[in-house]
């Protein structure tokens, strides 16, 4: 008997989560449940996050967290519950499994059947964000080699347990060379160990392209936080609905199984949500925890009834559909259906599942790191590049020397273009003089000219080189 921690939400989470541990408890499953109350209650409680301290304990000590979707109150500094127990719990790998019903369930795809892994805890999720100048913001996009090795690692080891054949992987380095180039350079070491499974790399956008148009020529597709947020929610809906679909987010020690809907509070209490999103979850949720038979069975069982024209409202469709049901009808007809397989629908089996293989990451040796230059970021109110160079170069030293001013991005000192439109925030690059070295010191010093000058400086990046090989990136037009 396997003990679990369960949230059954805000909204129509009740319902749906009443109507899946029926289903599955009725399928034999070997669980025992330990309800806690996260969302819209706890957060209008006054605690920020949606979840209590004594909810952490419980979710912690049982590792296994099956949760129905909550409303976020809006406004009032409130956190998302999601992404906190995704990186509170090191959840790294959201796995959302995205698979065509044809001809039961309306989609332009019927032979769809991709599955999304997606990078859970960095990238820009990491949510750092400042306001720097009266015009600009930023948002820091933190890549991590651990973070890129975990992920597409899970991605080959998912595609080798359930006898996929290819893994792709979709970022844009093109453009942002050295966080997205981390991550598909990472993607090409680890697939070297995998020569069963097919691999490939796409630009994101073209990636998203063609997965919207030709979603058959992907199998499992492995990309950064950002890029399979958006896009596993487009490929649930291209398969026929967003509330057909559920997800598993995976860590070292704990895992948490959700739908991917919301809590659609207009439906709550209609007896007319449909369970599937989260039923999905709890079956992946099933063969995590090793009851694989169990969740077989569920997973045929519900096949049979989607079918069977047994649908709710919400996929309902006349002429392909034969009955329209409320919550609690679809689950009993799910179990009626248990033990059960569909005809047309492809059956699933899971007898050769097991725990995955997923070693712990081991970090490499130190490289060298050497200071090579520095990028002083300066709020100026000015629009002429040439004369903020003349004020900049005051601060030029026999060891530093401004090499190069950029204005999001775009060179704009020396030999910038008139016509290139400036905000208020400018990188001042500097290197060091021919035949210097620069170091920490310096870096001081040029934050203390600044000073003296009334220069206002809003941050500062140290560029450097790691094993002699430059690790920052250029002006747009360098």
């Amino acid at each position: 008997m396997r003990k679990i921690t369960v949230a059954k939400g805000d909204g129509i989470g009740p319902e749906i989560m009443d109507a899946t541990l029926e289903i599955i408890l009725a399928a034999g499953a070997e669980i025992e449940v330990e309800e806690i109350e996260v969302g819209e209650k706890v957060y209008l409680a006054g605690n920020t996050s949606g979840i209590a301290k004594e909810s952490w304990d419980v979710i912690r000590r049982n590792k296994v967290f099956l949760k129905a979707p909550i409303t976020t109150p809006q406004g009032g500094g409130y956190k998302s519950l999601n992404v906190t127990t995704r990186k509170f719990l090191g959840l790294y790998s959201n796995v959302r499994p995205c698979t065509s019903l044809h001809p039961f369930v309306k989609t332009k795809h019927p032979i769809m059947d991709v599955v999304i892994v997606r990078e859970n805890e960095e990238d820009l999720y990491a949510g750092i964000e400042h306001q720097q100048t009266d015009e600009v913001v930023q948002c820091l996009k933190l890549i991590s080699r651990p973070g890129c090795e975990k992920i597409v690692r899970y991605a080959f080891e998912y595609a080798k347990q359930y006898g996929r054949k290819k893994v792709t992987c979709f970022t844009k380095d093109n453009i942002m060379k050295q966080t997205d180039g981390l991550f598909h350079k990472v993607f090409d070491e680890i697939a070297v160990e995998y020569p069963e499974i097919e691999n490939e790399h796409w630009i994101i956008d073209i990636g998203a392209a063609k997965l919207a148009d030709t979603p058959e020529a992907f199998d499992v597709i492995v990309m950064p936080n950002l890029y399979g947020d958006v896009l596993s929610d487009v490929a649930a809906q291209i398969t026929g609905s967003v509330g057909l679909a559920g997800s598993a987010n995976i860590g070292e020690e704990c895992a948490m199984f959700e739908a991917i809907h919301g809590s659609a509070p207009r439906r709550a209490g209609q007896n007319s949500a449909n369970p599937s999103g989260l039923l999905q979850g709890a079956v992946m949720m099933l063969n995590h925890i090793g009851q694989t038979a169990i969740a077989e069975k569920v997973q045929n069982a519900w096949l049979k009834t989607i079918e069977d024209g047994i649908h709710t409202y919400d996929i309902y469709k006349e002429g392909t559909s034969k009955q329209k049901v409320g919550t609690k009808e679809f689950a009993q007809a799910v179990i009626a259906n248990l033990g059960k397989k569909p005809s047309l629908l492809k059956e699933v089996s899971y007898d050769n599942n097991a725990a995955l293989n997923l070693p712990t990451y081991k970090r490499r040796p130190a490289a060298k790191k050497e200071l090579v230059g520095v990028d002083v970021f300066v709020h100026w109110a000015g629009t002429n590049p040439d004369e903020l160079a003349t004020i900049i170069h005051q601060l030029d030293t026999d060891a530093v020397k401004l090499s190069m001013i950029t204005n999001r991005g775009i060179k704009v000192y020396p030999d910038g273009f008139k016509e290139t439109f400036c905000t208020d925030h400018w990188r001042c690059r500097f290197k060091p003089a021919e035949g210097a070295a620069i170091g920490k010191k310096d870096i001081i010093g040029l934050l203390t000219n600044a000073v003296n000058h009334n220069i206002d400086t809003i941050k500062t990046e140290n560029l450097y080189a790691f094993d002699g090989k430059q690790a920052f990136s250029l002006a747009q037009g360098q």
